[in-house]
């Protein structure tokens, strides 16, 4: 008996696209207000075109955050806030942690809802077991898993250039000029002057860092939790041998300590 070709058509795979995962640092507004006029001021005073850093953006994508507004908040008109960030050059493509009527006015307004980001684990301390039971599991966990890949740049980047070290470590050999913007999953380290954004643990790593011999940045950021240089670092820090990282406090401030050289 035989079987016509057309019940099994050959699978193919079309020339024009492909589709890929992506993984992509995000930066997250943090709504403290449903006061727009309030928060157009603020946000234009400091990255509108007239601001203190019109350029510090650069159409980055963004999550509006509404996890922090008050729950009895009166859901508003998105619009005027999303030509707000429009003139920041920051471009909303999300919502999180809004209650339903606010996530239906983003979504209409063809935001998608972002999941709030996972807690940080912290360690438990288990109870003593013997050395026989634990010793060959481990020993065969280390021969399957593979450690995390490191990216190694060894040439000065210039103003406009981007790094994304994905699912790994970034070591940058040269400096990383103003403008230019290094980006891991994992660790940074920089041995040289950084003067541009560095962004750790962009996928959420709350216990990657970063290190650099001259800490001199536009923008230090940790799994989300962001300083910028208007907000000058201290004396012994500013320029000096430093690492940058949170606290294990469940406060996500970031910490800058002097390295000893």
């Amino acid at each position: 008996m035989s079987v016509s070709s057309a019940a099994n058509p050959p699978s193919s795979v079309p020339a024009s696209f492909e589709i890929k995962s992506a993984q992509l640092p995000l930066v997250a507004l943090l709504l403290k207000t449903p006061d727009w006029d309030l928060l157009a001021s603020d946000l234009l005073k400091q990255f509108g075109p007239q601001g203190e850093s019109p350029d510090f953006f650069d159409n980055d994508p963004l999550v509006l955050d509404f996890s922090s507004l008050p729950p009895d908040s009166p859901v508003q008109d998105l619009k005027p806030l999303l030509q707000t960030l429009r003139a920041c050059r920051l471009l909303a493509v999300a919502a999180r942690g809004a209650g339903a009527v606010w996530m239906q006015a983003a979504l209409a307004l063809g935001l998608v809802e972002a999941p709030l980001d996972l807690p940080r684990v912290r360690p438990v301390r288990a109870e003593p077991v013997k050395p026989a039971a634990v010793v060959e599991p481990v020993r065969e966990a280390a021969r399957k898993v593979p450690g995390p890949a490191t990216l190694v740049i060894d040439k000065p980047l210039r103003s406009g250039q981007k790094i994304y070290a994905r699912g790994g470590d970034l070591v940058v050999l040269a400096m990383v000029n103003q403008g230019a913007e290094v980006v891991a999953d994992g660790n940074i380290h920089v041995y040289a002057p950084l003067r541009g954004k560095a962004m750790a643990g962009a996928s959420g790593n709350t216990q990657a860092r970063i290190f650099s011999l001259c800490l001199e940045p536009e923008l230090i950021s940790i799994a989300g939790v962001y300083r910028t240089s208007e907000n000058p670092l201290a004396p012994d820090i500013h320029g000096k041998p430093a690492q940058v990282r949170l606290s294990n406090d469940g406060q996500d401030k970031l910490l800058f300590e002097a390295l000893n050289t």
